[in-house]
């Protein structure tokens, strides 16, 4: 019994208390006892379970399974796999310029540690903003020659957070259909009235926004350059149709910041736009330098907003001290010089060139995204497999990442491949295509 403060035991009340716990006693009993409620969660999760193992069997029975290997050495051309598999050549990485492993971003990233720590603990807009995180932001903001720049844990968070923030009902947003899913589900977080027109149609685009003249705002996203087929959106034609129907244009730049145009500075400078292109959102996680965090970069009160209502900001931790480091030391070697790019454009036109002599077919052009197109997603993943069995570490795309009998396996190429390794690889891909039919 539990002694009241003055040290005597507090007096046993009746009355109320005790026909209270009485009454909570008989409806136990009439509902079969305490032991109900636990058998009945257990069915429910039994269920669930059921449910689960079922739609993950019927995963693995499509051919679209997907695997994840583990790597048990540092990101680079050269990995190594855990369990063994040593002096695998990796073609599946982001790390177009091969900075993940550059001396100077390692060598950033520990003195950024050693001095300011591991993480702040909190949101920016508390106690989570060093002196780094201000640094890198007007560092974003020169290389891409906009007003202002805002980070954030990923680019996904930054695709969650633009959209709400600058659009209302009043609104209209108009999308390219293979738009990455982060553009997607931002959108779907708005109240905006949604568009979607087919994949780089600049036809479809200008009906659509005929339409949506409606609305007070129109706002055109599209990816810079998209992941899975390696083309680069029609921006000149798009900028045009934007200026012709008063609209903004947003570029999610992911796959092209850090290696596309003459500075690297995107396919906006590839294209010619920098200056029509409001709005520009990308990563620290590819490019440059390949940790993590993303951003936005565009007119100063859109920045200042953003700090204001954009959810992905205000409630996750501000980016950790050694990611900030690392991004802010691959922009500076960017800026510095672009022999790094150019390497990586050569080496991109050879393996384009050699595979498609071999007989492939490969999407998109010029960009180091080359999708090795195959149709069938299960002619995709055995060749993926075999593919490593000769030491090239690539990965089989099918849906739903891709479109249904779109399958294909992606290569990246990367500025730290010697000629040597794309060589190898075309050799590699020559062999088991043709073992497994896709080749003549």
């Amino acid at each position: 019994m539990a002694i009241g403060r003055g040290g005597t035991a507090p007096r046993r009340r009746s009355g109320a208390g005790s026909g209270m716990w009485r009454g909570v006693a008989r409806r136990v009993l009439r509902n079969g006892g305490a032991g109900s409620h636990r058998a009945a969660s257990g069915a429910a999760a039994a269920q669930l379970r059921r449910r689960l193992e079922s739609e993950l069997e019927d995963i693995r029975g499509a051919g679209t399974w997907k695997s994840e290997r583990v790597i048990a050495s540092r990101q680079g051309p050269h990995v190594q796999l855990a369990g063994g598999g040593g002096g695998i050549l990796n073609f599946c990485a982001n790390n177009y310029l091969g900075l993940s492993s550059h001396p100077e971003v390692i060598r950033a990233a520990v003195e950024a540690l050693e001095k300011f720590g591991a993480g702040l603990s909190s949101v920016r807009f508390i106690c989570g903003t060093q002196s780094i995180h201000k640094d890198l932001e007007e560092k974003i903001t020169r290389f891409h020659r906009r007003e202002d720049a805002i980070l954030y844990a990923s680019c996904f968070d930054a695709n969650a957070g633009i959209f709400e923030t600058l659009l209302t009902a009043e609104d209209a947003v108009l999308s390219d259909e293979l738009n990455h899913a982060s553009i997607v589900d931002g959108i779907r977080l708005c109240k905006a009235n949604k568009y979607r027109y087919k994949h780089v149609d600049m036809q479809d685009l200008e009906a659509k926004l005929q339409d949506a003249q409606k609305y007070r705002l129109r706002l055109v996203a599209t990816d810079g350059a998209f992941s899975m087929d390696g083309d680069i959106a029609p921006l000149r034609e798009m900028c045009q149709l934007a200026q012709k129907y008063d609209a903004l244009v947003f570029i999610d730049d992911c796959h092209g910041t850090g290696f596309l145009g003459p500075n690297g500075r995107g396919t906006d400078e590839l294209l010619g736009v920098m200056d029509k292109v409001t709005i520009v959102n990308s990563t620290l996680g590819k490019a440059l330098g390949g940790a993590a965090g993303g951003y936005t970069t565009g007119p100063k009160p859109l920045i200042d907003l953003l700090r204001q209502r954009s959810r992905p900001y205000l409630f996750s931790n501000s980016l950790p001290p050694p990611v900030v480091a690392c991004a802010s030391k691959a922009l500076d070697l960017l800026m510095e010089s672009n022999a790094i790019a150019q390497s990586m454009t050569a080496k991109t036109q050879r393996f384009r060139s050699k595979m498609t002599a071999a007989g492939f077919t490969i999407s998109g052009k010029d960009h180091p995204i080359c999708p090795v197109m195959l149709g069938d997603a299960r002619l995709a993943a055995v060749m993926a497999e075999d593919m490593l069995k000769r030491g090239i570490y690539v990965i089989g795309f099918s849906y739903p990442v891709v479109p249904k009998g779109k399958a294909r396996i992606r290569v990246q190429i990367s500025a730290v491949h010697s000629n040597e390794d794309i060589d190898r690889c075309v050799e590699a891909f020559t062999e088991v295509g043709r073992k497994h039919g896709a080749l003549p």
